[in-house]
This record gives structure tokens, sequence and C-alpha cells, in this order.
């Protein structure tokens, strides 16, 4: 007799879990139909396949490792701090070499408008690194973006760098900068599209490294840990229209030990985030920002919009 209430108990269980795996999914679909349907929605989808197909074209260029060599466009990080003045606001962030790190099956064409955009902003040192595609492990990446970094820093004499990562390549530097000391070498770290807290879509992709990327997954586990004193500032980047973040608002970085400046887009695809004009223009400017180097302990939250998209400043005391 005991069992019958047991059994009845575990079918009212499943019964709730099924509705509220309901309630979610509908509220999914409509949250779907009012976001990808929008007028803003469809301008979006559209230069997202634009940008796809321009992307595959210029995929296999990617492959090729980009080697440090000096540019041979305009550069303001070898003139003399008063000449570099009257160029930028931030003498000092002008000459920061930049890391562009790509995505998951990706490689560093994705940032082929981007870096391009930096270089005509005065950015002097712009470099993309690739790391392997079978990687499967976030924190061997983590480890790879460190050497990486310290080339960098080798080769330009740099103290810092600032770091730009695109959805996995974002999540990589985050590891790098919170777990591996990084934020002793790293300025800002950027990142576009990146899954703070996991995506639903990780669940389609049977690999080690996919797995990584589940909310709730060891290593985002990790990431929410305590994080006292990190020195480096975050800018995140993210979309209400990003078909590879599921929720898209898990894009988003809230830690009460990181100092995280949030750019909100309504109607950029996962994969145009790094080409969008707003994302460039933002990133740029904050980069060279002279209040950057403020003590970010200190600094009191404010945020501000703007057209089409949410500007937010959150920082927190450790």
């Amino acid at each position: 007799m005991a069992s019958a209430p047991s059994a009845r108990a575990r079918l009212a269980t499943a019964a709730g879990g099924a509705r509220t795996l309901a309630r979610e999914a509908a509220r999914a679909a409509g949250y779907a139909a009012r976001t990808f349907g929008s007028p803003g929605g469809l301008r979006g989808m559209a230069v997202e396949s634009a940008w796809l197909v321009a992307h595959v074209a210029s995929y296999p260029l990617g492959l090729i490792a980009e080697t440090m060599q000096d540019p041979d466009h305009y550069r303001t990080d070898v003139l003399p701090p008063r000449m570099r003045s009257l160029v930028v606001s931030d003498v000092a962030a002008a000459g920061t070499p930049i890391i562009l790190v790509h995505g998951i099956m990706d490689n560093r064409s994705v940032f082929s408008v981007f870096g391009r955009a930096l270089r005509r902003r005065g950015f002097g040192r712009v470099h993309a690194v690739n790391y392997g595609v079978l990687t499967g492990d976030l924190r061997d990446a983590a480890r790879e973006l460190r050497r990486a970094v310290e080339d960098v820093r080798a080769s330009t004499g740099a103290e810092k760098v600032h770091i730009v990562g695109h959805s996995l390549g974002g999540m990589i530097a985050r590891y790098y900068v919170q777990r591996m000391g990084g934020d002793e070498a790293v300025d800002t770290l950027v990142t576009l599209g990146s899954p703070h807290t996991g995506t639903a879509t990780a669940y389609l992709m049977p690999t080690p490294l996919a797995r990584q990327l589940r909310p709730g997954s060891e290593v985002l586990t990790e990431l929410a840990g305590p994080a006292p004193r990190c020195r480096t500032r975050f800018l995140v980047v993210w979309s209400r229209l990003d078909e590879m973040v599921v929720p898209q608002g898990n894009a988003r970085l809230t830690h009460p030990d990181l100092w995280v400046e949030e750019l909100e887009l309504r109607d950029v695809g996962h994969l145009s985030l790094p080409i969008d004009p707003r994302t460039v223009h933002w990133v740029a400017t904050a980069l060279a920002r002279s209040d950057a180097r403020t003590d970010h302990f200190t600094r009191r939250s404010r945020s501000r919009r703007a057209t089409n998209a949410t500007m937010r400043d959150r920082s927190s005391p450790a």
C-alpha cells in the first residue's frame, strides 16, 4: 500500500516537470517569434546569412597562421607620446597590443573586418591567433593562449595586452585571466557572444569541448567561483538575436569580483557580432578611453541607453 502514494508522487513530479518544460518551450517559441520575426530581427538574419557566405569563402585563408611583423599601415604606437596624443585620447591604450581569439570550429578569418577597423582607429598592433580545431579541452586552449600572450609581449616589449574573444574564444581568454593568472598580463578582455553561463546548443554537440559549455559544467563552475582582486577589465557584447547562445542572456557576465561593462544589441546574429559597426565603435572607444585605468574597485555602477542597444557598466567592490 505504501508504494501507491510513492508512485503517485513520482507521477505528479513527472507531470510537473513536463508542464514546466512545456511552459519554457512556449516562452522560447514566443521569444523567437517576437525577436527573429521583427523587422530588426529579419535584417539581422539577412546580414548574418550574407556574412556566413562571405566568411565561408575566406575561411581557407584564415587557416594560415598569422606571423608577427611590423605592419605596413599607419601606426601610432611608434610615435612619441606627445605626437600620439594628437591622434588618440589615451596614448598608453593605443600602444597596447590586441590579440584576437576566434570561436569553436573557426579561425582568425572571422576577425578580418574587426582587425582592419581597429588598425584604422590607430591601434598599432593587432594580432589574430588560431588554436587547434581539434582542441578537446578549454583549459588546453587557455594554455595555448598564454603562450601566445607571452610571445606577443616578448616581441613588442609591451607590459599588457588586450584580448578580444568571439564565442568560445572569450571563454578561453576568461579562463586564462581568472584561473591562470592572466589578469597580470591582460588589461582588458572583450567577449563577443561568449556563453558565460553556458548554452543549450552545446547539448547538440557530443564532444568533450561542447560539454564544457553546457550550463553547470565543471569549467563554468570554476569560473563562477571567487576571483579576488582580478585586475582585468571585461567588455561584454551580447545580442538578443544570438542563435548560438541559448538563452541569449547567458552571454552576459555577472560576477561579484569582476569589473564588467556591457553592450547589449538586439538585432545582430552570433557570427555577425565582430562585423557590427556598433560593436567595433564601442570596443575601440572603450579600449582607448583614458579612464580605463581608474581603480575599478572604487567605481560606481552606471547605465545609459543607446539607440538599438543598451550599454551598462557594472562594478562591484571586492
